[in-house]
């Protein structure tokens, strides 16, 4: 075996070393014999080649041939079989462990296995878990974290092969868990053309988070001893500016629906920062519905909220929103502030965009906000203009001023107004008009029905519905506070009123007739998807039952549809079956494990799955018994493509939405994974004239 590496490295010396320091390097080798566990028979034969090199280097003759050998480009050493373990332990020590465990990875595969239970086969496996530990470390002094955590995964699956160092191995296994924010950084800060890299960073960091029980850590998971939550906090901070906005909002959009609160609020942030940043007003309506929703402790969203009703244009609400602020120390800032408060919300809307909003995103180049260059923007316009005309206004209008106010009421009222705004520079104000106009506009109380809308969506409608008459009865407060005009008209007062109820009325009647079907319409659209076989049909008796009864019907069609994917599955007797065949297969296949791993049925699939593909699935699920636990597995099919495909052969690759939760049999939930996508390769044979799933590789 020729390994690369030459007397002078070998020894540990330069060279230019004189005989001298050669022997004192030679006696300091022979002193610090390793000590990690090798035999007695390759230490021996170290210590042997140590003498024959400083040997070799000190003799003049010798030496001087060697050098000219250098110098013609000979520069790896030959070792006879018996000192290849030897020579290697010496390439190790001589700082190359990269070199030395590919090489010892390679003598420990075929043809060249040792023979089981050897001296050299037990000297071969330590010196691979050293080397493969020393290469990792050697890969983190240079940064190359995921070259780091190949090593160390190369070399666990090299002990796990050869069935030794079990302690060696679990310090291996710590290693690589330790390793992997740093993996994780490392993937992402790559540039954003390694898609490839970037994709497997976004998935590890999405599972890492999972697994810890989201942003806040809530479950105990086997990073919690090496990365605590200050340390998760701080590596999330240094990981969040390789994300774009668009990341970070499916991440934590993600995130959120798995319980974690602290997610919502950053999705919140990242929605504004898209939607101001990108000029997309309907994501500041997608952030503010996240935000109202949100029940974070401490947190006071009231001027959150008024900040996004002041980008949307809505003075009004966002003055509304400053004065219910809970913090005392804002609302004496806004009391104070020697401008008008419009003004002042400006200003603290500026400083929130700057300093809190837009930043920490790859794709956002945070500069000092124009909230003119925000209002005077013809997109922003053009939306606001385009709301308006889709939507059917139901205006609450002051029909109480019809009479009265034209003798009296509107010369007070324009006068009382014109005091307020003496003193503000308009050509300071954030959108064109000035805030007459932007006064004028939201003064007048509006709810906004959007018939397509509450058509399709009267859930939504509803909460809409409320949340306006929440703000009916506080323009109502209002209106009772100006005693003037209860004095001049107190039927005014019963009109308001009346004209609330009504509104109120009209909403509950409309939502009696059509929130019932719409859940029902829901409900039946999320149900899992029911596989009915091409050649059954639904007899005109059962459309008309399907109608009257849809829910009664359509257990009593899945009832069916479940016997035939049980019982009656058909072969693939085609020669060249669809991909829309090889498709409706695998769902079977999925469908089928899913439910016999979760306990709940058996596996009849012998006609389209070959029985060694359902005996390795009988024996997980003989496995999983013994331990009590079962599995809960939900898949689906986002994309097939054919692979290749002859006369007794087909490879399909497939991506699936895979998540799979572990479940003890008392309930209690153990661990989550989830894979988006997780590739799979499934390869399909013709036996017996018909078709069948043989096999899968998952993880590709």
């Amino acid at each position: 075996m020729e390994l690369p590496l030459d007397h002078f490295r070998l020894i540990g010396v330069s060279p230019s070393a004189t005989s001298e320091e050669i022997l004192r390097a030679f006696q300091l080798r022979l002193d610090k014999t390793p000590d990690e566990g090798f035999t007695y028979e390759v230490l021996t034969q170290r210590s042997e080649l140590l003498r024959l090199t400083a040997d070799l280097l000190t003799d003049p003759e010798s030496r001087r041939e060697y050098e000219n050998l250098l110098l013609n480009g000979n520069s790896g050493l030959d070792f006879s079989s018996n000192r290849e373990v030897a020579g290697l332990i010496l390439l190790w020590e001589s700082g190359s462990p990269k070199e030395a465990f590919k090489i010892t990875r390679k003598a420990l595969q075929p043809p060249q296995t040792p023979a089981l239970g050897s001296s050299r086969e037990a000297d071969l496996t330590l010196l691979a878990a050293l080397t493969a530990r020393d290469s990792a470390i050697q890969e983190q002094q240079l940064r190359s974290y995921s070259n780091a955590a190949d090593f160390l995964h190369e070399g666990i699956q090299l002990l796990q092969r050869m069935g030794k160092l079990g302690e060696i191995r679990k310090e291996l296994e710590e290693d690589l868990v330790a390793l992997l924010p740093y993996r994780i950084l490392d993937l992402l800060s790559r540039d954003l053309n390694d898609q490839e890299s970037h994709k497997k960073g976004l998935s590890m960091l999405e599972n890492l988070i999972i697994k810890r029980g989201g942003l806040e850590g809530n479950n105990k998971s086997e990073y919690k001893d090496y990365l605590n939550q200050q340390e998760f906090e701080v590596f999330f901070q240094q990981i969040k500016p390789f994300l774009t906005v668009q990341e970070q909002i499916d991440l934590f959009l993600e995130l959120q629906k798995r319980g974690s609160l602290e997610a919502g609020f950053l999705a919140f942030l990242s929605l504004t920062a898209i939607g101001f940043y990108r000029r997309k007003p309907e994501k500041l309506f997608e952030a503010r519905r996240i935000l109202k929703k949100l029940n974070l402790s401490g947190l006071d969203s009231m001027p959150l909220v008024g900040c996004l009703d002041l980008l949307l244009a809505d003075i009004d609400q966002a003055s509304a929103r400053f004065s219910s602020s809970s913090d005392e120390n804002l609302r004496d800032w806004l009391n104070n502030y020697p401008g008008n408060k419009l003004e002042a919300i400006c200003i603290f809307c500026k400083n929130w965009l700057e300093n809190d909003v837009l930043v920490g995103y790859r794709d956002i180049d945070s500069k000092e906000v124009d909230l003119d260059s925000w209002f005077e923007d013809r997109e922003i316009q053009e939306f606001i203009e385009k709301l308006e005309k889709k939507s059917n206004k139901i205006a609450i209008r002051s029909n109480l001023q019809n009479q009265q106010t034209e003798k009296e009421s509107p010369t007070k009222t324009t006068e009382d107004f014109d005091n307020i705004l003496g003193n503000i520079d308009e050509r300071r104000l954030p959108w064109p008009g000035g805030i007459k106009q932007g006064y004028e506009k939201v003064e007048t109380k509006e709810i906004e029905f959007n018939e397509e809308y509450f058509k399709k969506k009267p859930i939504e409608f509803y909460n809409f519905l409320i949340e306006k008459i929440a703000e009916l009865k506080f323009s109502f407060g209002e209106f009772l506070k100006d005693k003037e005009i209860i004095n001049r008209s107190p039927y005014l007062i019963y009109i308001y009123a009346f004209l609330i109820l009504f509104v109120f009325g009209i909403g509950i009647g409309f939502l009696r007739n059509n929130l019932k079907k719409s859940i029902q319409d829901e409900s039946i659209a999320e149900k899992p998807l029911i596989a009915i076989d091409k050649n059954q049909k639904l007899s005109e008796i059962d459309i008309q039952e399907i109608k009257k009864n849809p829910s009664s019907k359509l257990n009593s069609i899945s009832e069916k549809s479940t016997s035939i994917i049980s019982y009656e599955l058909k072969e693939l007797n085609t020669a060249s079956p669809s991909l829309e065949d090889i498709r409706n297969l695998i769902n079977r296949w999925l469908l089928s494990k899913s439910n016999y791993l979760a306990g709940k049925s058996e596996i009849n699939l012998s006609k389209i799955i070959s029985k060694g593909l359902i005996d390795r699935t009988i024996e997980e699920r003989q496995n999983d018994i013994k331990k009590g636990i079962y599995k809960e597995i939900n898949s689906q099919i986002r994309k097939i493509d054919l692979e290749s495909q002859t006369s007794s052969r087909i490879v399909v690759l497939v991506e699936l939405n895979y998540l799979e939760r572990l479940v003890k049999n008392s309930g209690e939930f153990i661990n989550e994974t989830s894979l988006n996508p997780l590739k799979v390769k499934y390869i399909l044979g013709f036996s017996n004239k018909s078709w069948k799933l043989v096999d899968f590789v998952s993880g590709l």
